[in-house]
């Protein structure tokens, strides 16, 4: 994976969150993140997936509504939810 890749899915996720307030760019992993008041969000997995925070209850319910979108990873078994886009 290109760190020019990354910068470019990155350029889209700072676009999508640039109205929230007290959303900080950070780093997780070694890929670009957002945080706010010092709490990851959000981070690239890659170019290709966007890792996005939420509650267990919001994460069956967003991997209900569409799986091919909303899905679990090794890593994020039991916790977070990845966004593909």
């Amino acid at each position: 994976m290109s760190a020019k890749a990354l910068e470019t899915a990155f350029t889209r996720v700072r676009a999508a969150a640039a109205h929230l307030p007290e959303v900080e760019e950070a780093t997780s992993y070694g890929t670009p993140a957002l945080k706010v008041r010092g709490k990851l969000f959000a981070r690239l997995k890659d170019a290709d997936t966007l890792v996005v925070h939420s509650a267990p209850d919001e994460k069956e319910m967003l991997m209900e509504v569409d799986p091919t979108i909303y899905f679990e990873t090794t890593t994020t078994r039991g916790g977070t939810p990845c966004w593909c886009g």
